[in-house]
């Protein structure tokens, strides 16, 4: 899959993600904690990841080092924004996140939020 593909495969899903939580009553003006995901089995372009992302402005949470079902080790990080549920603004921030992962050769895994009653 190309990184276009990737990146408009991204943006449907950003709108669904959007969508059923405002459909199940999440609040539509509150400020949402919006992690974004990487992953990969090398700690230095990982690393060089989280610098990159730091540099564009998110909060950057400390590298896990995890265990797969098949005992491979991979790294994992989260860059951390927080602010209104849009989409717009999802799909300029995973269009970026997915360009960066792109350049280091890590994963976008990505991302998640929490319900806001």
């Amino acid at each position: 899959m190309t990184i276009e593909q990737l990146i408009l495969e991204q943006e449907q899903e950003n709108r669904e993600i959007v969508e059923a939580l405002l459909e199940d009553g999440s609040q539509p003006d509150a400020d949402y904690v919006i992690e974004h995901h990487f992953s990969g089995s090398n700690f230095d372009k990982l690393e060089k990841a989280a610098v990159d992302a730091f540099k564009a402005g998110f909060e950057v949470e400390d590298a896990e080092e995890l265990e797969l079902d098949d005992g491979a080790i991979v790294f994992a990080f989260d860059a951390v924004a927080e602010h209104k549920l849009e989409v717009e603004r999802l799909n300029k921030d995973t269009k970026a996140m997915i360009e960066l992962a792109d350049k280091h050769g890590i994963q976008y895994d990505g991302w998640g939020t929490y319900f806001v009653e």
